[in-house]
Formats: C-alpha cells, sequence, structure tokens
C-alpha cells in the first residue's frame, strides 16, 4: 500500500492537541515535532505501508488560486502575505523536515501548489491501493473505490482517525466523491475563505449536487426557476463564482513532481543525524518510537 500523508494536517493537529509545556532543551515549544513523529510511527503501525510520501505544502496559498478567488485564505494571511502560523510552529515544521530528511522518508512538494495538489497526483498516478491522510475534507474528492484510494481522515487524533471509502463519503454527506468538490462549492468553506452560496447548507448543497449532474446544470435550473424559493435567485447571484471557485477546490492531478520510489526506511539514512536533532528538540523518545514502529 502507499500512504500519502498531508505533512501540515499532523502537524497542526499536534501543536493544537499537545500541551505547550513540551518543551526543547533550549526552552523551546517542541510539542508539534513529537506528535508527528508519533503520528507518523501509529500510522505506520496500524496501516503497514510498503511505501509512503509525506507531502509538503510548497506554497499554501498559490497565486493562481487567489485571482480566482480573492477571499482565499484570507484569515490566515499575516501582513505581507505570509502564511499567518501560530506561535512556535515555524521552527517545529523545519525541525520536523530536517528530520525527515535526515531519516531518508521520501518527500514531495512543488513551488507553485498545494501539498494537496501533489497528493491528488501522486494518488492519480498510483495503481496499488493508496491511503492518504489527511485531516481537509475537500480531499474526499480523491476516494475512489475502482482506483482503490481511500482517505484516512484525522478527526481529534490518530487514534480517532476514520478510513473513509466511497460508501462512507455518501453516507456522512450525501454525495458520491466524485461530486464531492461541487457539493464544497456550493456549501462554502469559511476556514479557506470560500463563502458559498447564500442560504445553501450541507442538506441542501447534497440534494442539488445529487438532482443535477453539474454546477453548470444547476445555474441553468435556476435560470428556469425550478428550484425551490430563494435558492434560484442565489444560485444566479453566484453564477460567477461557482466556476472560479470550482477550479480553486478541486484537486490539480497532473502537477510535475518526480517520480518516488518511495519505501518505506526501515532505518535512518544519517542515524547519528536524526539523533542530534533528537536531542537538539528534546525528542529521543519519539524518534525511539518512530524506529521502532518502522522495524516491525
Amino acid at each position: 500500500m502507499l500512504m500519502l500523508i498531508d505533512s501540515a494536517g499532523l502537524w497542526y493537529r499536534a501543536y493544537y492537541a499537545l500541551p505547550s509545556s513540551i518543551k526543547a532543551p533550549d526552552g523551546r515549544r517542541a510539542g508539534a515535532v513529537r506528535g508527528f513523529l508519533d503520528a507518523l510511527a501509529t500510522l505506520v503501525r496500524e496501516y503497514s505501508p510498503e511505501r509512503l510520501v509525506c507531502c509538503l505544502e510548497g506554497n499554501w496559498r498559490p497565486e493562481w488560486r487567489v485571482e480566482l478567488v480573492d477571499s482565499y485564505k484570507t484569515d490566515r494571511t499575516a501582513e505581507g502575505g505570509a502564511e499567518d502560523t501560530p506561535e512556535g510552529l515555524d521552527d517545529q515544521v523545519e525541525a520536523v523536515e530536517q528530520i525527515l530528511a535526515a531519516w531518508g522518508m521520501p518527500t514531495a512538494t512543488h513551488p507553485r501548489y498545494e501539498a494537496d495538489d501533489v497528493i491528488a497526483t501522486l494518488a492519480a498516478r498510483s495503481e496499488e491501493e493508496t491511503a492518504v491522510v489527511t485531516g481537509d475534507r475537500d480531499l474526499f474528492q480523491l476516494v475512489d473505490d475502482g482506483r482503490k484510494t481511500s482517505v484516512v481522515y484525522l478527526l481529534r487524533g490518530i487514534s480517532q482517525a476514520k478510513r473513509f471509502r466511497a460508501a462512507d463519503v455518501e453516507e456522512k454527506f450525501g454525495v458520491r466523491p466524485s461530486r464531492y468538490a461541487d457539493f464544497a462549492v456550493l456549501r462554502g468553506d469559511s476556514s479557506d475563505g470560500l463563502p458559498g452560496v447564500k442560504g445553501i447548507g450541507d442538506k441542501t448543497a447534497a440534494a442539488l449536487v445529487e438532482r443535477y449532474p453539474s454546477l453548470e446544470a444547476i445555474v441553468e435550473a435556476a435560470g428556469k426557476d425550478e428550484l425551490k424559493g430563494r435558492q434560484n435567485a442565489n444560485v444566479l447571484a453566484a453564477a460567477d463564482y461557482l466556476p472560479r471557485a470550482a477550479e480553486v477546490t478541486r484537486c490539480v492531478r497532473d502537477v510535475d513532481v518526480p517520480d518516488l520510489h518511495a519505501a518505506v526506511p526501515a532505518v535512518p539514512k544519517d542515524e547519528a543525524e536524526v539523533d542530534r536533532l533528537a536531542a537538539v528538540w528534546g525528542q529521543q523518545g519519539a524518534v525511539g518510537r518512530l524506529k521502532e514502529a518502522l522495524q516491525s
């Protein structure tokens, strides 16, 4: 099995889930480092992937997506346009990336695309069973039983993660994975700065997606006054927004990233450097647990 990991999803959850009292010897916060390594160890133990890629955020807010919808991720943007990350996380992300490199853990990224796009591309290329690990609901669009692609969705933590196949997506949201992006566009996502269509929530979005074969067909139906009540006017008011939001929401599946052998390394490539970084960050225990998981 190939496992594709949304790395930012792991370290953000670890940052917020673990207490700020977890410190490196120099006093810096280290909970995200510990949580990331422990999550990786848990995933390896539970799913036993033969191949694994930690996908990194090459561009968290691509300009081409902002040009389509200028509100995209504005709530997460700091002064100057950089990502507004919580205190102490940037250093920990750098540490995680250094540990992954020293370990020889396969990684993938692209400077013009988000990790979601890199994941979607590698999943599209895969000819084996593929599990995508993420806390981002938009990646439910990748679930495909025919291609044996599932999503291991992070809830409060790795121990509560749920593996979604097509039937699970349909049961939870009322839409097939192939239409999940259309559903998300109609519903909107305030965390990404995507307003959706006024007055349309999950249930209405699912009903419209079930009834009509595309966003274009929904707009056409609204033009014929076929929808219920204010839905006609609200959909027509969003007619220009919908195709742009759809392009923002749909994962790109042909990003120019190299093919990776991606074998899970049983032992670190540079064990001395891994151990040095573990000592710098006070995470010898977490590194030891990951070593044990990879060698079991």
